[in-house]
């Protein structure tokens, strides 16, 4: 059941994201969820590999370059769904910001109540 809940939370924050910046649009609530749902299957499968093969870059740019590589991701996930539109590099940059921060928001929320 948490799995479900924590699924759902995702999918809201990645809607809620799309409503804050102006170059993501997502057609509704439930693409929001899949794409929540695909984007968490990408970061755990496939951004670890891609994490260790730039690691040198990683290092150079003092961990910056994981936010190039967050966007890829955002990207990615664009090229899956037709519902789900990023207009350029740029709008998925920011969208991996701000979808990390309401992640690590909601974070902090659930240690202070304990939920974790």
């Amino acid at each position: 059941m948490r799995l479900v809940a924590s699924i759902f939370l995702n999918g809201l924050l990645f809607y809620l994201a799309s409503i804050l910046l102006e170059g993501v649009n997502v057609d509704g609530l439930l693409t929001a969820i899949l794409c929540g749902l695909v984007l968490g299957l990408i970061n755990v499968t496939i951004k670890p590999i891609i994490t260790l093969l730039t690691l040198p870059f990683t290092i150079l740019t003092f961990g910056l370059f994981l936010l190039i590589i967050n966007a890829a991701m955002i990207l990615v996930v664009d090229s899956l769904f037709d519902g789900f539109e990023v207009n350029g590099w740029w709008s998925a940059l920011f969208f991996s910001i701000v979808l990390s921060l309401l992640n690590g928001i909601i974070g902090e929320l659930r240690k202070k109540e304990g939920v974790e």
